[in-house]
């Protein structure tokens, strides 16, 4: 019913982003909206039934689809077809049972590793099926993918309003700081964690000239609320600082350093891959939506973040 309270339903919402969009809804709460966050724990949504009965439950009028087997570089090329086939699954059964039940809006999260391996830089919108993803996680990009080959489809056949978000390099409190399966991020948070406590070097994997955009899983959350609430687009939006702000991994490791005050030395294992060199992405659509978007800076979101650690290492996913 028009006017009726907007019933939202997080999926993956105990993750690194659920939480960023619990800090968002609690900074701007609405009254006509109440979210609700699944989390694996809730129900397995590779299982159909047992995601239709989460969804009947919870009668969602809307939903932001975060639910997926993610991982790292590392983890990532160790089980390709394990993360296609889990991602596949969770993807078709969320948005065929969101189509089946009526709900109003999906909005599902993407990744920049979806984007071609060979291309020219930067990548923006357009460009997501041009070419074969990096070899290293093609499991889980083309899965990612299909989300947006889903969108189109039940929008052109169901008249449905399913689109999807692409962020770049997501970090922040709640997130895997597992050394092996998790990000580049989380991974240098745990590692400098650890040598200041031993007064140990750091070890950065890689040659740490490979470089990234980052984003505050705090400011990721304010920008897929506005996505939920105003952009009416099938096709995917970048949600990202911008070009300007990419780093490379040894200016976040020395970001890191910084925001645990470690004075320690730097090593690079060069056995490690860099993975892609870059992946440069475009937030020129985003700025033209929201023009005076202001991102927390990355010296205090990376600061904040290593407090996090800091606060919950013994029940942080390590």
């Amino acid at each position: 019913m028009e006017g009726s309270k907007k019933r939202i339903l997080v999926t993956g919402g105990s993750g690194l982003v659920g939480t960023g969009i619990r800090a968002a809804v609690e900074m701007d709460p609405r009254d006509d909206e109440e979210y609700f966050y699944l989390s694996s724990k809730d129900a397995d949504l590779t299982d159909r039934q047992a995601t239709l009965e989460a969804f009947k439950k919870i009668a969602p009028t809307h939903v932001i689809h975060l639910a997926a087997k993610v991982g790292g570089l590392y983890g990532n090329m160790r089980g390709n077809l394990h993360f296609f086939r889990i991602n596949m699954a969770i993807n078709d059964n969320v948005l065929s049972i969101a189509q089946e039940l009526g709900v109003k809006k999906v909005v599902s999260c993407l990744s920049t590793c979806i984007f071609p391996d060979k291309t020219t830089y930067p990548i923006d919108e357009t460009m997501i099926h041009n070419g074969a993803p990096h070899t290293s996680n093609y499991g889980y990009s083309y899965a990612k993918r299909m989300i947006d080959v889903l969108n189109t489809g039940f929008n052109q056949h169901y008249k449905t309003q399913f689109t999807a978000v692409v962020p770049t390099n997501v970090f922040g409190p709640a997130d895997n700081f597992n050394l092996e399966e998790g990000h580049v991020l989380p991974g240098l948070v745990h590692k400098v964690y650890t040598c200041k406590k031993n007064n140990t070097p750091l070890m950065v994997w890689g040659t740490g000239k490979a470089r990234r955009q980052f984003i505050y899983s705090k400011d990721l959350g304010r920008l897929f609320i506005w996505v939920l609430r105003s952009y009416e687009e099938t096709q995917p939006i970048i949600l990202s600082v911008g070009e300007e702000d990419e780093i490379s991994i040894k200016e976040a490791a020395e970001l890191v350093a910084k925001g645990f005050d470690f004075e320690g030395g730097f090593e690079y294992d060069l056995t490690r891959s860099d993975g892609q060199y870059k992946k440069t992405a475009s937030n020129a659509k985003l700025r033209r939506y929201l023009p005076d978007f202001k991102f927390t800076p990355i010296g205090q979101a990376i600061r904040e973040t290593c407090e996090w650690f800091t606060a919950n290492h013994e029940t942080a996913r390590t």
